[in-house]
């Protein structure tokens, strides 16, 4: 999606060679032209915006090992890692004006944010774009927040295994470089018992939602979608054009009463564990 490439990742340094992206199941990697996918054991990964996800780290850290050797230097390898959408906060803010000072802006969206999130707002990085109006009135903010102690386990889990993390962003968000296209459209990921929804308007995201699933069963996941579809009605006063679809089945359109199609990717067919990885690469491919 072009215009995540104007959102700042959380950390970000120029593109390197080595990517990971991270889940409760298990680790998605690519190094160069190689990509593979480690499964966990049960339990080594949990994720959450508020404790600490690594329950086992020894064992994640092995698994990194496992996908990227060490090579016998020092110096620590540039490394680009996807963190599991369940781990931040991501939200689309509208406000009727933003300053245009960074400092104030800052400011603003973590004032918007403090009262949402389960974490202490002064104890967070921080990253966000302003969206294009596209003739709302309103102005837009796309933000992504994550607890400082959150973000740095996985920092230290990869500087531990002799990784520089200079680029570090979420599942969804770095799936979206996989969308083409306009008109409105609703990307749903489902990744365990993580769902997360976004709704797409043109270059714009206009709603993004993550929740946790009991069950994972098909009435809880059409809880979600079922308001989603009816704030589309109201709020964009347009009905969905697309509904793209990632670890879920094809048969949910028809129960929306929309066209269904995968996410794809050039790159093979996106899962719920590697779709980040696959948009981080077609992102810098472009």
């Amino acid at each position: 999606m072009p215009v995540l490439k104007k959102l700042a990742a959380l950390v970000k340094d120029p593109p390197p060679a080595y990517l990971f992206e991270l889940s409760e199941a298990g680790l998605a990697y690519a190094r160069g032209t190689e990509t593979g996918f480690l499964r966990f054991d049960p339990g080594s990964l949990l994720a959450s915006p508020v404790e600490d996800n690594l329950l086992r780290a020894d064992a994640i850290r092995a698994a990194i090992a496992a996908a990227a050797p060490a090579n016998g230097s020092k110096k620590q390898r540039p490394a680009a890692v996807i963190l599991p959408d369940y781990a931040a906060r991501v939200a689309v803010l509208d406000f009727d004006s933003f300053p245009s000072a960074p400092e104030e802006q800052r400011s603003l969206v973590r004032f918007r944010f403090k009262k949402t999130i389960p974490f202490d707002i002064d104890s967070a990085a921080l990253s966000y774009f302003v969206q294009p109006a596209a003739g709302r009135k309103k102005i837009d903010v796309l933000a992504v927040i994550v607890a400082l102690e959150v973000i740095a386990r996985y920092e230290a889990l990869f500087r531990g295994a002799g990784f520089h993390p200079g680029w570090i962003t979420t599942s969804t968000l770095a799936a979206l470089h996989l969308y083409h296209g306009d008109g409105i459209a609703v990307l749903a990921k489902l990744c365990g018992r993580v769902l997360t929804v976004a709704v797409l308007s043109g270059e714009a995201i206009r709603l993004f939602r993550c929740v946790t699933l009991e069950e994972s069963s098909e009435p809880e996941i059409l809880g979600v979608l079922h308001p989603t579809f009816a704030y589309v009605e109201d709020e964009l006063g347009a009905p969905v054009n697309r509904l793209i679809l990632c670890g879920l089945p094809l048969e949910l359109g028809r129960k929306l009463n929309c066209e269904a199609e995968p996410l794809r990717s050039r790159f093979g067919l996106p899962g719920p564990c590697d779709a980040g990885l696959l948009g981080y690469l077609e992102s810098i491919e472009n």
